[in-house]
């Protein structure tokens, strides 16, 4: 049986200010590659974070049908908030344990909805360390983020 992984990215420059988001889905079996599929976009003005949420998130709504996937992310933002802080957050209505609305809310909605769809494992690498996987999903957004960039 073929192992889905997604690799994803968001990259902004400025913070906020013009922003892209990479996903790299690979189905391998062993050490062989089967497929990938690469996906990318952005926004003209965002933060690194909300691109790192919308990488994530449409990396699981590209699939077609209910998955077994390992979501791999340099953002501990995203690692961190989908695994551990959301539950908490949904509990207190999306408000922070200090009683503040969750920034980005509208965005770990649809990300939770999302995981919902598939049994999700998630992983957190080291960002702009010579991971291959990661790199592409890098390139992918700034590739994203060039068309909303001033020259």
């Amino acid at each position: 049986m073929p192992e889905l992984f997604a690799y994803t990215d968001g990259a902004c420059s400025g913070n906020p200010g013009p922003g892209g988001w990479g996903a790299l889905l690979i189905a391998r079996e062993g050490d062989s590659v089967l497929r990938e599929r690469e996906l990318s976009g952005g926004e003209a003005d965002t933060t690194n974070n909300r691109m790192e949420l919308l990488a994530a998130i449409s990396a699981l709504e590209s699939l077609a049908r209910p998955s077994k996937i390992t979501v791999v992310t340099d953002s501990a933002y995203v690692k961190n908030g989908v695994s551990q802080w959301i539950h908490g957050w949904k509990r207190n209505g999306w408000k922070t344990s200090t009683r503040k609305p969750v920034k980005n809310a509208e965005l770990w909605k649809r990300l939770d909805a999302a995981r919902g769809q598939h049994d999700v494992t998630w992983e957190w690498v080291k960002g702009h360390a010579g991971h291959p996987e990661n790199e592409r999903a890098d390139e992918l957004a700034r590739a994203g983020m060039a068309p909303y960039k001033r020259k």
